[in-house]
């Protein structure tokens, strides 16, 4: 590497993490407030969804059946027998949250239920149910009372059973659950870290450095100006790469509370250390693609303000190519799918969380990136050498 570009280089890397609150707020902050607003974010809709394991069941109750109260066994509900002149009462209670169900049984249920057969041509015997679904108590209630009802109809009609017994019967493994989660979510995510992070860094130091005209300064030195395009791409790059970094391993590491449920199936344990090192040399190859066309971009623009204005609209763009990795079924299996930036990365990631890459289609995104990166730095260079956008007012 030349002299050239290792100067500009260590310039750029110096500027950044000499100031200590840029370098925390451009990598390690970012990182950390997505691991604790997800896991926050995991807590509060698992609140809001949950009920506490202690509570008990409010249930009135209008021509309750023995059968059903033996059923009920353990379960966590309190039946109350009531009346039907109540009726209006207790719909207003669970209106008001102040009762979780009200179940009217027919009078005879049983004996109706019995006697009951579909060929008679009469309507079967109905069970009114009322809840509130805006409670979570309510709506725990009606889900546990609908449950039991299903299994009493099983265990009194019962021909035949499916998927009884201790069996699993659902064969999706951990790499699977995880696989679809991740090769869903993770592609468009990293797309956007990569993104922000870039814009933070690639912003203030072409544009910034023309706002406060450093950057002529620089220009009239005895390096050349594909040197200075190359160093401070490269330097760009990295800090970018550092800040999509740590807001990657801040959601991997909160994804599974935010899943709730499904946390105990998805673990980022599943991949090997190839997976990573393909992701790696993806994500390193299209950082270099986004900070590339981020410094053309700031190149023209006369301020760091006017820099973001002008690279939004790109950051827009990138986040509706990462949200093609929720549609599908996988990684596309053409080859000049992966010649298209941006696209080609999301599609390797998608390839790559579902266990499905072809090193061949990571060969072919890394070398176009490349190839469309060295095309960016020659039209940067250009750039420089232009004094009516460098000196543009």
């Amino acid at each position: 590497m030349r002299n050239g570009i290792l100067t500009i280089m260590k310039k750029e890397l110096a500027r950044f993490f000499g100031d200590k609150r840029m370098a925390f707020t451009t990598i390690l902050l970012p990182g950390l407030m997505i691991y604790f607003m997800y896991n926050f974010m995991g807590s509060a809709i698992g609140d809001m969804v949950k009920v506490d394991e202690t509570y008990k069941y409010s249930v009135n109750v209008v021509n309750l059946p023995e059968s059903v109260k033996s059923l009920s066994g353990e379960m966590p509900v309190d039946f109350m027998e009531t009346d039907a002149k109540n009726a209006d009462n207790i719909k207003q209670a669970i209106e008001n949250k102040a009762c979780d169900l009200f179940v009217i049984f027919p009078e005879n249920f049983s004996e109706e239920v019995a006697a009951y057969e579909p060929y008679m041509g009469k309507a079967a015997p109905n069970v009114e149910i009322y809840y509130n679904s805006a409670s979570k108590e309510s709506s725990g209630a009606f889900a546990m009372m609908t449950g039991m009802l299903d299994q009493m109809e099983s265990m009194m009609a019962n021909k035949f059973d499916v998927n009884a017994g201790e069996t699993k019967f659902d064969l999706a493994t951990k790499e699977d659950t995880t696989g679809s989660v991740f090769a869903a979510m993770l592609p468009m995510l990293l797309i956007i870290f990569l993104f922000t992070g870039s814009m933070a860094v690639a912003t203030e130091s072409i544009a910034g450095e023309k706002e406060r005209g450093t950057i002529a300064t620089m220009l009239i030195t005895p390096v050349k100006r594909s040197d200075i395009a190359v160093g401070k791409i490269t330097a760009l790059s990295i800090i970018a790469l550092l800040s999509g970094i740590s807001s990657t391993i801040g959601l991997v590491l909160s994804l599974p509370k935010l899943m709730g449920a499904a946390s105990d199936e998805i673990s980022s344990n599943v991949y090997t250390v190839s997976d990573y090192m393909l992701l790696a040399v993806v994500v390193l190859s299209t950082v270099l693609v986004i900070v590339t066309a981020i410094s053309i971009i700031s190149t023209f623009a006369k301020t760091i303000k006017e820099a973001q204005t002008f690279v939004t609209p790109v950051m827009i763009v990138g986040m509706l190519v990462g949200i093609t990795a929720m549609f599908g079924s996988g990684a596309k299996t053409e080859l000049f799918y992966y010649l298209i930036p941006l696209y080609n990365s999301v599609q390797c990631m998608v390839g790559i969380f579902s266990f499905t890459i072809n090193p061949m289609f990571v060969a072919v995104t890394v070398i176009s990136n490349l190839i469309y990166s060295a095309i960016g730095v020659f039209i940067l260079a250009r750039m420089f050498n232009s004094e009516r956008i460098i000196y543009s007012k």
